[in-house]
This record gives structure tokens, sequence and C-alpha cells, in this order.
């Protein structure tokens, strides 16, 4: 079992599920940066702060494999001195990293070669209201149901018949978010989730041994298919498939596309 978190930032310790909703943090944090952009010297700057938070579950052999977490916080800030632009980029500001990163942003623009495209947008072109795009479940599964999700799917695909052995089946799931804010009164953001299950199948024996996968991934847990048919769907191509051959001359490759719907 292995959990990978990313390196410690002052945003990310022991996230909390109201935690990942709540984007105050990001955009407190964006505000700053660009507030110490203008302070260092800066003619305008803009900032952007990403958080992420996945957890996913590989299984083999109706076992538990693998079992993985990450979390990550990480900003941006770009800075404008007239027309030269340097960006700089890191995942932990904490005390006066803010400030020490302004300065070094804005040391690193004024040594940079001019550039007579960069710039901010005009600010009579900036959205001031935004769609709800209905990227976002807030029912976030927990590591159990991820387990539930994956096992089921490789117990599906193993059900197919010449099917002799699992590659793997996994589930995953996870949060993401973003903040932007601008020396020009720019302030968007957004929040998306994202889950997924797929399974690898393993037919033949030897050196006749084919393998196939399938897979399902979404936004939202309710359009995923369900884990069962992704198992069935990936254990029916690996049957499927024939040992290659060399095609005859004047017969052109075929592409079998694969659409997630």
């Amino acid at each position: 079992m292995n959990s990978s978190p990313s390196a410690v930032s002052t945003l990310s310790r022991k996230t909390s599920h109201a935690d990942l909703f709540d984007q105050t943090a990001l955009s407190t944090l964006a505000e700053r940066l660009v507030e110490a952009a203008k302070r260092a010297g800066a003619d305008a700057a803009d900032a952007i702060a990403v958080r992420g938070v996945s957890q996913g579950v590989e299984v083999r052999d109706g076992r538990v494999e693998e079992s993985e977490r990450s979390e990550g916080d990480d900003v941006g800030l770009r800075v404008l001195v007239g027309r030269r632009q340097a960006v700089v980029s890191t995942n932990d500001i904490g005390g006066d990293g803010a400030a020490r990163l302004a300065e070094r942003a804005v040391a690193m623009a004024r040594v940079a070669p001019e550039d007579k495209y960069v710039g901010l947008a005009d600010a009579a072109l900036l959205a001031h209201s935004f769609p709800d795009l209905d990227l976002l479940d807030p029912e976030i599964p927990t590591v159990a149901e991820l387990e539930r999700r994956a096992q089921e799917a490789e117990a599906a695909g193993l059900a197919v018949k010449g099917v002799t052995k699992s590659g793997g089946a996994s589930a995953s799931a996870g949060i993401g978010g973003m903040v932007l804010v601008t020396s020009s009164g720019f302030h968007g953001s957004y929040l998306r989730s994202s889950q997924g299950i797929s399974m690898t199948a393993i037919s033949g024996e030897g050196t006749s041994m084919e393998r196939d996968y399938d897979y399902t991934s979404a936004p939202h847990a309710a359009d995923l298919e369900k884990p069962e048919r992704v198992g069935r769907r990936a254990g029916e191509r690996t049957v499927g498939v024939q040992v290659p051959v060399a095609p005859p001359a004047n017969e052109p490759f075929r592409e079998v596309p694969r659409v997630t719907v």
C-alpha cells in the first residue's frame, strides 16, 4: 500500500472534504501574490493557484495490490515590467514566501527580452459571470467503494469465456480546482471532479497470450458505466483479438476507435 503526497504546502496539510469545496484559501493566496508583485515593482501581474486531490485503488486476482492518495497545491505568478515578463511557480508559500517569490519574478522580468505581444487582457474584455457547467460531483467515494468497483470489474472480466487471467483493475476519483486573479480586476475559478474504472484482461497461454482493456471515466459517478460492463467488455475484446499476422500488402490497417460516453 502506497501513499504519495506532494511536497508539504501551507494549503494541503490534512485536507478535509470541506476544504476541497472551499476555494477561499486559494483565492486569498492568488490575491496576495498579485499584491506582492505590484509592491515589488511589477506594472501588472496575474497569479494562478491550483489544488488537486486524488485517490485510487488497483486490484489483481481479487486482492488490493495498490492504494494511493495524492494531494498537491501549486501556484504560478506572472509579472510584467513594461514589455518584459517572467513566470515563476512553487508549491510552498509560507511566511514571507509570497514576497520573495514576487521579488524574484520581478528581478527576472527586468532582464528578460522585450516582447511587444505580452500583456493582460483589456479590462473591457473580461468575463464577470460564468455558467454552471455541472463539473463537480460532491459525493466523494470512499476507498472501500473504489475497491468494490475495481473488484467487480475484474470479476466480470475473468468470467468471460477464454479469459485466462487478469491484468489488473482499478478505480479512481479526484477533485481539482483552480483560481486565476489578475491585477486588472479579473477573478475566476472552477472545481472539477473526475472518476474512473478500468480493467485489463488476458487470454491465451504462453506465446499466444493477448491482452486488451476497457475503461469508463466521467465527472459524476452516476455517469460512469457499471463496473461489470467495463470488465465484461475488456474480456470480450481480449478474447476477440487474433494472434497478430502480417496483413496482405493491399489491405490497409484498420483502427478500432474507443469512445467513452
